[in-house]
C-alpha cells in the first residue's frame, strides 16, 4: 500500500469517530501523557493545536500553562515551507486560523523561541508503526523542525489505536517518535527505523 493509501485510509476512519469518541479517547492519552516523567520534568512544551479529529490537545495547553511551563505552539509558513514557533501566552485569546484552518498565533501575539530551547515535543500525524516511524500530511514541515530540536528532547505522538499500523513506510528524511501514546497503551519505540525494502 502507498503512502498515499495509507493515508487516505486512515483519514477516513479517523473522520468518522463521533465527536464523542475522539473527546473520550483524547481524554484517555493526554491523561497519560501528562502523567509521563517527560512531560513532568519539561519546563518548555511544544504542542500541535488539533484539527479534523486529531486528538484534542486542548486539555494539555490548559494544564501545561497551569502548571506554568511555557507552551510553544507552531505556526506554518507555506510559502518557506517551515514552522515558526511561538510561545503562548494567553490560550485561546492570541490564537486565529491560519494555514490550512489550523489554530496559531495571531501575528500581533507571536513569540519567537528557537528549537533548541524546547524540552518535549508532542508530534501529531496521521500513521504511525511500532518502531515510532511516522506518516504525516506529506508536508515535510515537522520532519525539518525536529532536526532542529536539542538530541535529548523527546518526540511523543498521540495517537488513536486506528492509526497504528505494521509498517508506515518511512523515507530517509522522516523522524520516527519515542514514544507513541493511544487511548490503551504507552508505546516506548526507541526510535528505530524499518529499513525500506
Amino acid at each position: 500500500m502507498s503512502k498515499t493509501a495509507i493515508r487516505k485510509t486512515v483519514l477516513r476512519a479517523r473522520n468518522a469517530l463521533s465527536p464523542e469518541e475522539v473527546a473520550a479517547k483524547s481524554t484517555l492519552i493526554i491523561e497519560k501523557i501528562i502523567a509521563m516523567k517527560e512531560y513532568l520534568q519539561a519546563g518548555t512544551v511544544m504542542v500541535y493545536l488539533d484539527f479534523r479529529n486529531e486528538v484534542q490537545t486542548e486539555s494539555l495547553v490548559r494544564k501545561a500553562l497551569a502548571a506554568e511551563k511555557r507552551v510553544v505552539v507552531p505556526l506554518t509558513d507555506v510559502s518557506r515551507h517551515e514552522l515558526k514557533l511561538s510561545i503562548l501566552g494567553n490560550y485561546p485569546d492570541d490564537l486565529q486560523p491560519g494555514a490550512y484552518g489550523i489554530l496559531e498565533p495571531r501575528p500581533n501575539c507571536f513569540r519567537p523561541i528557537e528549537p533548541g530551547e524546547i524540552n518535549l515535543v508532542i508530534v501529531p500525524g496521521v500513521a504511525f508503526d511500532l518502531c515510532g516511524n511516522r506518516l504525516g500530511y506529506g508536508g515535510g514541515y515537522y520532519d525539518r523542525f525536529l532536526t532542529q530540536t536539542g538530541p535529548d528532547t523527546p518526540f511523543i505522538a498521540p495517537a488513536y489505536e486506528l492509526q497504528v499500523l505494521p509498517q508506515v513506510f518511512p523515507g530517509k528524511h522522516d523522524i520516527p517518535v519515542h514514544y507513541l501514546i493511544t487511548e490503551k497503551r504507552l508505546i516506548k519505540t526507541g526510535r528505530k527505523r524499518i529499513p525500506n525494502p
